[in-house]
C-alpha cells in the first residue's frame, strides 16, 4: 500500500501519539536586544517526547544561534495526548422501556 503525503503525515502523528508523545507548552522568557532589563514572553507549543524533549531542544538551539534575544528562563509543561479511559462504576441498574 502506497500512502500519499497527507496520509503519511497522519500516520506519523498517530505513531507519535502511540509512542507516548505529549503536548508540550513552553513559556520562554527572553531579554529584549535593545532593552536588556526588560523580559518578553514567548509561548511555544508542539508534540514532543518527555523527558528529553528533542523538538524543544532543537527549537532552543535554533533560537540561540539565530535570534538576538537571550533566553532568561524556559518553563515547560506537558500533557499526555492519549491516556487510558476513565471508568466510573454505577451503583445500580435501571431498566427503561
Amino acid at each position: 500500500m502506497i500512502l500519499n503525503k497527507e496520509q503519511m503525515q497522519n500516520y506519523n502523528e498517530l505513531d507519535k501519539i502511540l509512542r507516548d508523545a505529549r503536548l508540550i507548552l513552553a513559556e520562554i522568557l527572553y531579554r529584549l536586544p535593545d532593552y536588556p532589563d526588560i523580559l518578553q514572553s514567548f509561548v511555544w507549543q508542539e508534540r514532543d517526547f518527555a523527558p528529553e524533549y528533542p523538538r524543544l531542544q532543537q527549537f532552543l538551539q535554533f533560537w540561540d544561534q539565530n535570534l538576538d534575544g537571550k533566553i532568561f528562563q524556559v518553563r515547560v509543561s506537558g500533557q499526555r495526548i492519549a491516556k487510558p479511559a476513565d471508568f466510573t462504576y454505577a451503583k445500580g441498574q435501571w431498566l427503561l422501556h
